[in-house]
């Protein structure tokens, strides 16, 4: 058993109540049992219980045994020192709080219906190397159970990359254009070469870009000097475009104190790469958007639907990048693709957009933004799959988000009993109460 069996027993209160007693043979009635808290702290602040005579508001905590308490070190913490009731499976020993005084206890080890142990025990039995502990059982789950939880995943998928943005937003200064720069140059990394285009925002900053907006070759020097890809190389000894940009860059990086700041060549990732999604072909797509779109944020803002925003990132690149995957290197490139633009819209897009509509409290932006996810097309990989062969429903990104939420927050940490698929397996058809 683990403690977040309690969690859940407590939280919905599937335990016989009658006669409710503490340890010490205290009557008890719940009038409120809190709510669910995993921040630091009790588990259940805001309880209302009535211990005797006596009524008490206060946080509610839960154990395995009561000894827990101790192993956790709460005895030393002041902030349990508002705990009215300590629940637990097993009462072993008696608890305090730091002046002294004994916290009630409630054992719930006999209170337990044998029927919810046992759901509770074959969820979680499935053998380690299975991909759902409920895959057997998911026949008894409705498909409106399915749905209400695929609906709350995804809104949490979106709510903690909404979170990652807005943190970056306090952190450059509360400036919206230059949190979309930051957040589209590192989704132009696509995984492989994120950090190193993160990193690049940082050491290039927006003002200086934005003074070179409107000539190409000095924005390109730029980008690709600061990047690294314009050092010394045998391939572009006698490259006139590239001995171009080395000059122009020697003397923007002077004017701009950039000495010293810049990534270096071993930085970049290309092995097991396409060449199209080469980061030097990136750099060239960032380039274009950079000087094709005055305002990043304006626009991504007001872009009504999936093909204005698929407009916003067709954009041309510098011409010797359309002929070129690496300095010095030959070959057509192709220009991005929509997928592409689909994974940006997802991953930059509609967080970016739901970080300001929740920053300036429009909530009619959120749901607007959010509906975006369901005019793209699915996203297919490895876990989608599994999940579509348990017939769970995949036809727009909204659907790919949601089984991408559910799986690497719920399913994979085997969070069952936090997940409404796992909670409604669990629960028990009849309880005492």
């Amino acid at each position: 058993m683990k403690e977040d069996f309690l969690h859940y027993v407590w939280q919905h209160q599937y335990f016989d109540r009658t006669d409710l007693a503490t340890d010490d043979g205290q009557p008890l009635t719940i009038l409120r049992p809190g709510f669910r808290h995993t921040d630091a702290g009790p588990d259940f602040p805001n309880a209302r219980l009535q211990l005797g005579e006596v009524e008490w508001n206060g946080s509610v905590e839960i154990h395995l045994k009561a000894s827990d308490w101790y192993r956790h070190l709460h005895q030393q913490d002041p902030k349990y020192d508002q705990v009215i009731l300590h629940v637990v499976h097993t009462a072993d020993k008696p608890v305090y709080r730091t002046d002294g005084s004994v916290i009630p206890v409630l054992a719930l080890g006999s209170r337990l219906p044998a029927g919810l142990l046992a759901s509770y025990e074959r969820l979680l039995d499935q053998p380690n190397g299975h991909p759902l502990p409920c895959a057997p059982l998911l026949g008894q789950v409705s498909e409106l159970t399915r749905t209400l939880m695929l609906d709350r995943a995804l809104l949490e998928r979106v709510e903690q990359k909404a979170d990652a943005l807005a943190v970056l937003y306090e952190g450059l200064g509360q400036d919206w254009e230059a949190t979309a720069w930051h957040a589209l140059a590192a989704a132009f990394g696509f995984k492989k070469n994120t950090e190193p285009l993160s990193r690049l925002a940082k050491v290039l900053p927006l003002g200086i870009l934005r003074r070179h907006r409107h000539d190409l070759r000095q924005l390109t020097a730029l980008m690709f000097g600061q990047a690294g890809f314009l050092a010394e190389h045998p391939d572009t000894a006698h490259d006139l475009y590239i001995r171009d940009l080395q000059q122009e860059f020697a003397f923007l990086q002077h004017k701009y104190n950039l000495v010293g700041t810049g990534l270096a060549l071993h930085d970049w990732n290309f092995l097991r790469l396409r060449p199209a999604n080469f980061p030097t072909v990136r750099l060239a797509q960032l380039v274009g958007l950079l000087h094709a779109r005055p305002s990043l944020f304006d626009a991504l803002l007001s872009a009504a639907d999936v093909p204005a925003l698929e407009h916003f990132f067709t954009v041309s690149v510098p011409e010797y990048w359309r002929s070129h995957y690496r300095p010095g290197k030959p070959g057509k490139v192709p220009a991005l693709g929509r997928s592409s633009m689909h994974l940006l819209i997802t991953n930059v897009v509609v967080p970016l957009r739901v970080a300001y509509a929740r920053h300036v409290g429009n909530t009619d932006l959120v749901e607007a933004t959010v509906a975006l996810l369901e005019q793209l097309p699915a996203e297919q990989n490895h876990i989608t799959e599994l999940y579509d062969s348990l017939g769970f429903q995949h036809r727009t990104a909204a659907d790919s988000q949601a089984l991408l939420a559910l799986h690497r927050g719920y399913c994979t940490p085997r969070r069952c009993l936090h997940c409404t698929i796992g909670s409604r397996l669990v629960q028990p058809n009849l309880v005492s109460r």
